[in-house]
């Protein structure tokens, strides 16, 4: 079996266990899901989802964060750990998508990384999730699970986003890696893979 046979197989397992392939993370706007994917770093979704009500409601327009004081900021966030450095990339993202991209958060990952505090995986968020283009979101859950599969064989975030844009049916890209993450939590843990619990046990490389 081809790695791009196996990854074909995989994407429609995980499809029929994890029909809504969503994002966990709450957001209203482009500009909101970048600032939670930037939370999001070592840190949960759960809880970042906690402290964004607060922060999305006082601080409306990209101007609003801009002129805001950074202590301000760190005192919302401040849950969500790394609060300091967290704080001044928030207010250098938003004075970078206001002043360089007229006000709209780019569509592509060139542009996207530009942007203070961004790297490929929240670039690929926001591609994936925001336009609808084919990207990979090479997370701690994705790298695990992919390489338990048998899909790739790196923990290098940007070689298994790569790799796997090599063998993902690109309109199938995104989703998988949103239900891979949700298979992350519940079956295929970083503790222990749950393999007797797998829907796609049949063609992960781990059993077969």
């Amino acid at each position: 079996m081809t790695k791009k046979e196996r990854a074909k197989l995989l994407v429609e397992g995980l499809k029929k266990e994890y029909p809504d392939a969503v994002c966990s993370l709450v957001a209203g706007n482009p500009f909101e899901l970048l600032v939670a994917t930037r939370l999001s770093a070592q840190c949960t979704d759960a809880r970042v989802n906690l402290v964004t009500p607060a922060l999305f409601n006082k601080y409306r327009t990209l101007d609003d964060y801009v002129n805001a004081d950074v202590k301000d900021i760190e005192n919302i966030i401040h849950s969500c750990g790394f609060y300091h450095g967290k704080a001044r990339d928030i207010i250098e993202m938003a004075r970078g998508v206001r002043d360089r991209f007229g006000g709209v958060v780019p569509d592509n990952i060139e542009d996207l990384t530009t942007l203070s505090g961004v790297g490929r995986k929240t670039a690929n968020l926001i591609v994936g999730d925001v336009y609808g283009k084919p990207a990979v979101v090479a997370d701690t859950h994705l790298i695990r699970l992919t390489n338990r599969m048998g899909l790739v064989d790196t923990k290098d975030p940007k070689k298994v986003e790569m790799e796997l844009k090599k063998i993902l049916p690109p309109h199938e890209s995104n989703d998988f890696c949103h239900r891979a993450v949700l298979h992350g939590r519940a079956v295929c843990t970083a503790r222990k893979a749950h393999c007797e619990n797998c829907a796609v046990n049949d063609v992960c490389k781990k059993i077969i």
